[in-house]
């Protein structure tokens, strides 16, 4: 366990413990119970009690009521923060998001209210006690995931639990309940009333948690991925040509993308990597072509780009998420031209920002197809080869030595250093003096 978490979990105990003091109940509730009956330290500790928010508030130094409307108030100790919910019970839900009104309860009524049964927990974090009204430990043991009560009434109160139930099916490496996995099928367009924010946090989750592909493919058979990105379900039977894809269409080759990155890289997977994977062909339904040669994607990273660029917009992302996810899917064909590329062109190309993250997808992307590494290892290679100052050689010249030399600050000064660093990744240039010699050649009037 390291440091944060041991952190954690001794303030959640002091929580309990307090709240105990004052007489009132108090237990640990949801994931970290989850988590710790399946052996995992957990991230995070959810803590309900029988006591109101005031007198939560009254109890703590240091509190935020940021959803005391629903019992529920952020108690910060060592600048580390928990969520004190007190037990409830949900009026009607008019958004399918959040109760209009909510009433206090029983820590029974309080459970039954929640999502799913291994997320139904209690536990005495002092006697290891837990408290199970809803089947949670036997879902646990089945590895099967499954909504409390009826499914229809849980997804009815909360349109983004049918996502988070296939979130956490993928994530836990679990089984669907078949009729929580029904109720979904027969209602995904509601998904469209939950807002961007919040669905992008579960795809977040899902592709970066574990159990990507599991997750993809789980979205697909219910009927969500058709709501959330149309553009990923057409990539099914997009048939490539067998000499480079012998795996299948382009569904399957993401799949395979998927499920070698996420079994990599648990239990937690670069978001941009993964977005990537994701999205890195999504241009092919869009350019696929035949002829009497075979099978044609032309333009398709291009395509690719703009798609991903407007899921990205869609979705919320971050502008930096959404550049990383572009920049990926608009290099991944360059490798092939990596042993034809001149020195100047290689050394730029590998010297690219968060060019192992580039490399890496090209790895995962020859894995799930031909299975050929030869560019992969040959940039491996090179970067092995090239000294750290040839692919960053330091600079013969900057703009203040070029307005000293009588060049006007402007455009041109940027065009002139581009053009001296080009000089030195062909090894044409090595020194100052050089570098001076070649400006004045080619710009012999400074204006």
């Amino acid at each position: 366990m390291d440091d944060r978490n041991d952190s954690k979990r001794i303030g959640a105990l002091a929580i309990v413990e307090r709240l105990r003091r004052e007489g009132f109940e108090a237990f640990f509730v949801g994931g970290c119970v989850r988590d710790f009956l399946r052996g995992v330290v957990p991230g995070d500790y959810d803590i309900v009690t029988s006591a109101l928010p005031d007198q939560v508030r009254s109890l703590f130094e240091r509190t935020i009521a940021i959803g005391a409307k629903f019992g529920v108030i952020v108690v910060v100790i060592d600048g580390l923060a928990y969520e004190v919910a007190t037990y409830r019970s949900d009026g009607v839900y008019e958004d399918g998001r959040r109760p209009a009104a909510v009433s206090f309860s029983t820590a029974k009524e309080d459970v039954l209210r929640r999502d799913f049964t291994v997320n139904g927990l209690l536990m005495d974090p002092f006697s290891g006690e837990v408290i199970d009204y809803v089947g949670g430990r036997d879902d646990l043991d089945r590895k099967v995931l499954r909504t409390i009560g009826d499914p229809e009434v849980r997804f009815g109160e909360d349109h983004l639990r049918m996502l988070r139930a296939v979130r956490f099916t993928a994530n836990l490496g679990y089984a669907l309940d078949p009729e929580t996995q029904k109720a979904i099928e027969r209602q995904p367009e509601k998904i469209n009333v939950v807002s961007a924010e919040r669905i992008t946090e579960e795809l977040m989750k899902l592709l970066t948690h574990g159990g990507a592909r599991r997750g993809v493919e789980l979205l697909s058979e219910t009927g969500l991925l058709r709501q959330i990105l149309p553009e990923v379900e057409r990539m099914k039977g997009v048939e490539q040509p067998p000499r480079f894809h012998p795996e299948g269409d382009v569904w399957t080759h993401t799949m395979i993308m998927l499920d070698i990155l996420s079994s990599e890289t648990a239990p937690k997977t670069d978001p941009a990597l993964a977005w990537g994977a994701l999205l890195h062909d999504v241009g092919k339904p869009v350019t696929r072509t035949v002829d009497e040669r075979g099978i044609h994607f032309y333009g398709h990273v291009q395509r690719g780009e703009s798609i991903a660029s407007a899921i990205a917009q869609r979705l919320r992302f971050s502008r930096t998420l959404r550049d990383d996810i572009v920049n990926l899917i608009a290099h991944h064909m360059v490798f092939m031209n990596v042993t034809k590329m001149r020195p100047a062109r290689l050394r730029r190309f590998l010297r690219m920002p968060d060019f192992g993250r580039h490399l890496e997808m090209h790895r995962l992307d020859c894995l799930a197809s031909h299975q050929m590494l030869d560019f992969y290892t040959f940039c491996l290679d090179q970067l092995r080869q090239l000294q750290h100052e040839a692919l960053h050689p330091p600079r013969l010249l900057t703009g203040d030595d070029l307005i000293a030399l009588g060049f006007s600050p402007g455009r041109l000064i940027g065009t002139i250093l581009r053009a001296v660093e080009e000089e030195q990744l062909e090894d044409r240039l090595d020194t100052r003096q050089q570098a001076v010699a070649f400006v004045m050649r080619h710009w012999p009037s400074p204006r």
